[in-house]
């Protein structure tokens, strides 16, 4: 429920009608239940305002929203609580009048309190009611000016069920114990833990080394103690794993002084270990004692904040090497299109001369400034397709986002195919996109990007760019589409490959980890409608401190990453492998699920990846899926079955989240992608059954569909699907709108048989359902390439109902090579593919 107009105030029962009164303090209110919690609103007056300042307990940060009557600021409480009391603490933009609610689940609301003709100052309100979220609502300001609070707090007391307390026993004593290494033999890793403080462990004198225990089983641990000998750790972690390969970092140490310390530490597993990482003396580590303590029976609560994991590589310009640092990993990265290393350099702002850093897969590079502008690079960020002899049609998963390149010849080099975003970027030159001697490219991917200078696409097959500038597009293959660009080239699709549209109806920019001091944060950009050109500087939107992700690493286990999303924490997956036991439920409006360095999550035993509650606002972005060995019903679902709910005004995105089925072994899943919610945005996937690498074969990695589109009012910009068994795209949804498509059909289908239905031969790459009445799509292209039985020929490319309201533009079929044929472009319309020419068959407008 949304607050209109004062008459629906005024309707509200006068017995919760009141001014603001003196209660009394703060104190006798019990806990203060919303400092520090996950925070969000209707809108922010500018980045320096987000919701989150308005429950940091600092009286010298706020909120402040838009500078209209109807909007709201909301705090979710972690967990259902008994509320007694609301402190609100306005900055001089105060309410005149306003509600204060509580909701169990962020959707549906509840009064607690009303008030009219406030004056500002401090409200303390006494309140009665329960709820997980609270919310004020404002009705009518009392300034010209948005709403504004310094602080917002909720008092009262949690309702569920408690932690327990931590056990005194020391449950490491006397258990299995390992070490990397051992001084000598009369300092075994045993020694640790014989409860005698006479007796010690000590390792060989380098950087790292560690000591684990095996507790025997997984446990709730809740404190680590160590008793150091002369020879301590200045810097170390304490970490714990269920099974002794994959750890999580319970507590990161720096500048530690030895002796005796004690650390509250939160999180289970079988095996808990301290791994060195900086030695105070130059002998080894020595520790008299290692003590691990257990919960007394209930489960710690997820932290959030902390490290960023191994696999993310923070630098500045004077990092010592950086070169090298880039060059070792490229190494490894360059032709491991299947492996399992993930990277993500992290670029603090500043200047950076005379780099030149190659990107392979899985690597992505990003600046941590708050606009590109502030992370300069007087160099070069590459990609080219040396390893695979000039061809760059298999250049995926990499990225690059949020910072400026002068090139260092005048032109940086950006040869990839799908899956490659370049997010955010300031060329001060131009751009090619073509590998070196022209080989085939089939990419790709810009969005709120500035080129000074000129795209060269070249031998790109297709492109699509959105809310940018270029200062110049040279040729294109089949498909460059345009949408929110300037300086793009006019539509020219009858005798070329442009397709333009002016703006862009609805876009949202990807949220992004940026440093604010010395402290990260999560920025998460506006909504904007009819965009045209770059959204920073003004980066309308919301900053969420890092202490509000739980960061996710690997070892992690589905169990906590579900806890973490019901405590209220978002999640920030670090560059890794993830397997899943359960499926990631996100239950709450708002919910920021952000990967690094392209982390991939699998699904085991037939499960489903990740479900999407029927909510406002969550945003997905940064992450593949993988599908496992035993197929699941569907890898994403965004909404449940019959999902109903108007989101028109805050979206659920999904950016830069990727599909795979097989090619990294055998993978399995009727639906890929199932879209219930309505008003969601798709912008840039990849979702593809593959048609390369290990466990392909065409019941192999059985996929039935790619995306499935039920929800209403959903709009995709950037869609690439390609290669399922049947559908690519099945959109059953009202009012649907894609801007770009891009796929190729199944290379691996049998015969004409295997892929034959109601008549037809071929499964539409595209079909919208004949129950729709509304549909738009614009650059549209198809391709075949039918390796397997090249007598093929596929009725058609897409299929859509004939309707007035149902209106293609700029749609194309292609044979690859003569692999195969088209009959027609789309429905029983358009010339027929033919011969090994790979010349497009196309239509302008249909109908």
């Amino acid at each position: 429920m949304r607050l209109r107009s004062l008459g629906v105030a005024l309707a509200s029962t006068a017995a919760l009608i009141t001014l603001p009164v003196i209660a009394p303090s703060a104190a006798a209110a019990d806990t203060n239940l919303s400092q520090g919690r996950t925070a969000t609103s209707s809108s922010t007056e500018n980045a320096g305002t987000p919701a989150a300042a308005g429950v940091d307990g600092d009286t010298g940060t706020r909120w402040s929203s838009a500078a209209t009557d109807d909007q709201w600021l909301q705090v979710d409480l972690g967990t259902t609580a008994s509320i007694n009391q609301v402190v609100l603490t306005w900055e001089a933009a105060y309410a005149k009048d306003y509600k204060i609610q509580s909701s169990a689940d962020g959707s549906s609301w509840t009064d607690l309190r009303s008030v009219t003709d406030g004056d500002g100052g401090t409200d303390t309100l006494a309140v009665s009611g329960q709820g997980r979220y609270v919310r004020m609502q404002g009705i009518h300001r009392a300034t010209p000016w948005g709403y504004s609070l310094w602080e917002f707090q909720v008092f009262g007391t949690t309702g569920g069920t408690q932690p327990g307390t931590c056990g005194t026993a020391n449950a490491a004593q006397g258990k299995a114990s390992s070490a990397s290494s051992t001084e000598n033999a009369g300092t075994p890793a045993s020694a640790a833990f014989d409860g005698s403080d006479s007796t010690r462990w000590s390792s060989q004198a380098s950087d790292p080394q560690w000591l684990r225990v095996d507790l025997g089983s997984v446990q709730d641990l809740c404190k680590v103690d160590l008793n150091w000998e002369a020879a301590y750790a200045r810097d170390f972690q304490l970490q714990a794993s269920a099974d002794g390969q994959n750890w999580t970092t319970l507590k990161t140490v720096t500048g530690a002084t030895g002796g005796r310390a004690s650390y509250d530490v939160s999180g289970s597993g079988r095996y808990v270990r301290v791994l060195g990482t900086a030695r105070a003396t130059p002998y080894g580590y020595s520790l008299w004692e290692f003590a691990v303590h257990t919960g007394g029976g209930g489960t710690p609560p997820v932290e959030g904040g902390g490290d960023l994991g191994p696999n993310v590589i923070v630098v500045d310009p004077s990092t010592p090497n950086l070169q090298q640092k880039f060059d070792q990993v490229f190494a490894q990265q360059e032709s491991a299109q299947f492996g399992s290393g993930r990277y993500q350099f992290l670029l603090k702002p500043g200047t950076y001369n005379g780099i030149n850093a190659q990107l392979g897969f899985y690597t992505s590079i990003s600046g941590l400034g708050l606009n590109p502008d502030d992370t300069q690079i007087n160099g070069d960020i590459t990609v080219d397709a040396g390893w695979f002899n000039g061809n760059a049609t298999q250049n995926f998963w990499r990225s690059a986002e949020n910072l400026a390149i002068t090139p260092s010849n005048g032109t940086d080099r950006w040869a990839v195919a799908q899956a490659a975003p370049f997010r955010r970027i300031h060329v001060k030159g131009g751009l090619n996109l073509a590998p070196n001697g022209y080989g085939w490219a089939s990419g790709g991917y810009i969005a709120d990007s500035k080129i000074d200078g000129t795209v060269g696409p070249y031998s790109q097959q297709q492109w699509y760019t959105r809310d940018s500038s270029v200062g110049g597009w040279t040729n294109g293959v089949w498909n460059m589409t345009f949408t929110g660009v300037q300086g793009a080239p006019a539509t020219n699709f009858d005798s070329g490959p442009y397709t333009t549209l002016d703006t862009t109806p609805i876009s949202r920019e990807k949220p992004f980890l940026y440093l604010d001091g010395n402290d990260y944060k999560v920025f998460v950009p506006a909504k904007r409608t009819n965009a045209r050109g770059v959204s920073w500087p003004a980066n309308a939107g919301t900053s969420l401190p890092l202490s509000q992700f739980y960061v996710v690493k690997p070892g992690a286990t589905a169990a906590t990453i579900n806890t973490a999303l019901a405590q209220g924490l978002n999640l920030l997956f670090t560059p890794g492998v993830y397997h899943l036991d359960q499926t990631i439920d996100v239950t709450r409006a708002n919910t920021v699920v952000l990967g690094l360095g392209l982390a991939t999550i699998i699904p085991d035993g037939g499960i489903d990846a990740l479900h999407v509650a029927d909510v406002d606002g969550v945003r997905l972005a940064g992450f593949l899926i993988d599908a496992g060995a035993t197929r699941s019903d569907t890898l994403l679902r965004i909404g449940p079955a019959g999902a109903a709910a108007d989101h028109s005004a805050n979206p659920t995105t999904m950016q830069d989240v990727f599909i795979r089925i097989g090619g990294a072994g055998p993978g399995l899943a009727t639906d890929s992608v199932v879209v219930n919610s309505d008003d969601v945005v798709i912008d840039h996937t990849w979702i593809w059954r593959a048609d390369h690498g290990e466990g392909v074969g065409w019941e192999t990695n059985r996929a039935d569909y790619g995306l499935r589109v039920n929800g209403d009012d959903v709009l995709a910009t950037g869609l690439f699907v390609e290669h399922f068994n049947k559908y690519d795209v099945l959109w059953n949804g009202e009012r649907g709108r894609t801007i770009f498509f891009q796929n190729e059909k199944a290379y691996d289908a049998p015969n004409a048989a295997a892929i034959t239905h109601d008549g037809i031969v071929g499964y539409a790459a595209y079909k919208v359902a004949d129950t729709v009445n509304e549909h738009e799509a614009w650059g549209l292209g198809s391709y075949c390439n039918y390796t397997s039985d090249p007598t093929i020929v596929q009725h058609h490319g897409f299929q859509v109902p004939v309707r007035t309201g149902v209106r293609l533009h700029s749609l194309q079929v292609i044979s690859l090579g003569g692999k195969g044929q088209y009959a027609h472009v789309v429905n029983d319309t358009g010339a027929p593919t033919s011969g090994t020419d790979t010349v497009p068959s196309k239509i302008t407008q249909f109908p």
